[in-house]
């Protein structure tokens, strides 16, 4: 995983790259990345710097941004629309953390239940929140809490 600096940096040389192989989709891809990373680093309430935690929010937020937009391309029968987002999509999960497989995530799910001695399933709320922040980048948030509902149904 890259720390932000890094990270922002990669895409900035990305950026020249997609340029020179006029890589046209994956250059937008790494423009608007680079741009949600200004706007997040200069956003009210910000102190102008952004920790990685926030950066794969946002790559996530984009990540997810992009792929809701392609379903409904696809529902409307747009497929050249559809593959255009899916492809920014694959740039942009280039720079997340690796998603962790279902028995991975059942295994992190597993050991944060067992640390916040959780039994209830309603005391959902309170291994969603450590979860997400634990997690985040690294599972969608649907999954986490269909798991951590299947496990604490158990």
């Amino acid at each position: 995983m890259y720390s932000y600096m890094d990270l922002f940096d990669t895409i900035s040389a990305d950026i020249k790259k997609a340029m020179l192989a006029k890589d046209r989709v994956r250059l937008e891809a790494l423009r608007g990345i680079k741009k949600e990373f200004l706007e997040a680093k200069t956003a009210k309430g910000s102190d102008g710097t952004l920790t990685n935690e926030v950066a794969t929010r946002v790559l996530v937020k984009m990540a997810k941004q992009r792929r809701e937009s392609a379903n409904i391309y696809t529902e409307q029968n747009r497929p050249d629309l559809a593959e255009s987002e899916l492809a920014e999509v694959a740039v942009i999960e280039e720079y997340l953390p690796k998603q962790l497989s279902d028995e991975e995530l059942t295994a992190e799910l597993t050991r944060i239940i067992g640390e916040l001695g959780v039994t209830e399933p309603s005391q959902m709320g309170r291994v969603m929140g450590v979860a997400t922040k634990a997690l985040a980048g690294r599972a969608d948030g649907r999954a986490i809490q269909a798991k951590v509902k299947e496990l604490l149904n158990k």
